[in-house]
């Protein structure tokens, strides 16, 4: 629990204030810490705290080891994770991320974000990061330094100023809300129900280090992920477009429940799960930005643009983006001029462009034709598989220097697939249990 933060205990001359001590305010101020800037991490909840985002990807862990926190992490117990696996129908198909074209870590983890959340966050303060919880940031002033009004957890109210703010708020967005940046995203608006689940799976053929997606038979638009978790439990969520999910029920746990059922190898492998936490729905969340960076302020991971759930990218986006920030914030504290369009936004938007074609390409269901295509060329694969493991700023990857064009091509070598072989499959209730007391 944090102390009461007081007017006289702000400190001074800071050089950088973060808001958010998620994954991309804790790497961030891991790596500004270790180049000895002065930095305030303000978050405004307590931790542990529930987050969604629990399928990270290789490419994490690179940017997780330059902030000295790898130890931390592969010591704690989380989820071993080697690769993704899709069905749909009776199409089946995995993805090994050891065997992706682009050279680094080839697997990760599955985790409980309260958990994972906590850890860098402990982490970064062992290191001698200033990370204060209960901080609310109500205002800014750009006019001069950056200055922030902030309401404490007692209620008070205090300023404080920093030579540079990086906001790594996620779904908060605080700066694009307060500096009016928030415009449309060009993703159509899809909504997500989600909750944990004690899983129960005693199927001797699910392969626990590996994400499950799977795609409805009767809607290839509307799609389910099953991330299992080291202690027993698993994430389980459908994604799809709000009406589709409304029609559902009336609670969320009956949309969730009624969706599971419409997909029957999902609904088989569920059969003796039930449901451990509140059942939860996330609409909308699809958000994009007039400007991601200036000279006083930069905008991290979500805070700046989401896409979709997916491909598990939300993570890998929020640290690469720490990771390309900091370096640039690096040279403008150190007396370096920095044109922040380029030495930032464009190299960030070319990975989150990569990955929004192919999240693009899944929804019109090209992506889909490609990823359950059972004579794929090795090589391909290999191509697509970085990707898939986050690695979506490798431009010696040909799908990720040129991805639209690349991707239409390989789609003409794919016919069209439909889940099953033969006309009808018969779909069972869905028999997850009432949520616990």
């Amino acid at each position: 629990m944090s102390l009461a933060f007081s007017s006289q205990s702000i400190p001074a001359d800071l050089d950088v204030i973060i808001i958010g001590a998620g994954p991309s305010g804790c790497i961030a101020a891991s790596l500004l810490h270790q180049q000895g800037k002065k930095v305030l991490v303000l978050e405004k909840q307590f931790f542990p705290r529930f987050s969604i985002g629990e399928s990270l990807l290789p490419c994490c862990m690179q940017i997780i080891e330059e902030a000295n926190m790898l130890d931390a992490v592969n010591n704690a117990g989380f989820q071993f994770k080697n690769g993704a696996a899709f069905q749909y129908g009776e199409h089946y198909t995995r993805f090994d991320f050891n065997d992706k074209y682009t050279p680094g870590p080839g697997t990760t983890f599955q985790v409980e974000r309260a958990k994972f959340d906590k850890l860098l966050a402990d982490t970064a303060q062992k290191q001698g990061v200033d990370i204060r919880f209960g901080q609310t940031v109500e205002h800014i002033d750009l006019t001069a330094a950056p200055c922030l009004q902030v309401h404490d957890e007692n209620n008070g109210s205090y300023k404080v100023s920093a030579k540079y703010i990086l906001d790594a708020s996620g779904f908060g967005r605080v700066l694009p809300k307060l500096l009016a940046l928030e415009q449309p995203s060009n993703l159509p608006t899809r909504s997500a129900i989600f909750t944990h689940i004690k899983d129960n799976i005693h199927d001797a053929h699910f392969d626990r280090n590996k994400i499950l997606i799977s795609v409805n038979p009767h809607d290839p638009s509307i799609w389910y992920w099953l991330i299992p978790f080291s202690n027993g439990h698993c994430s389980v969520g459908v994604v799809g477009e709000p009406e589709k999910l409304m029609t559902q029920g009336h609670d969320l746990k009956t949309r969730l429940q009624s969706m599971i059922a419409q997909e029957p190898s999902l609904d088989r492998l569920l059969t003796n799960a039930s449901i451990i936490n509140e059942c939860r729905e996330l609409k909308g969340y699809s958000a994009n930005v007039t400007t991601l960076a200036t000279n006083k302020f930069a905008l991290l991971g979500n805070a700046g643009e989401f896409l979709d759930p997916v491909f598990s990218s939300g993570v890998t986006i929020a640290m690469q983006s720490a990771s390309l920030a900091v370096k640039s914030l690096i040279k403008q504290l150190n007396g370096d001029t920095v044109d922040w369009d380029l030495d930032y936004s464009a190299p960030l938007m070319q990975g989150v462009d990569t990955f929004r074609t192919y999240v693009q390409a899944w929804y019109d269901t090209r992506f889909q034709q490609v990823i359950f295509h059972q004579e794929s060329n090795p090589k391909i694969k290999s191509m697509i598989c970085s990707i898939l493991a986050g690695y979506a700023w490798d431009t010696s990857n040909p799908y990720v220097n040129q991805p639209d064009r690349r991707l239409n091509t390989l789609v003409e070598l794919c016919p069209p697939i439909t889940p099953y072989s033969f006309s009808a499959q018969k779909t069972t209730a869905c028999t997850l249990e009432p949520l616990s007391n």
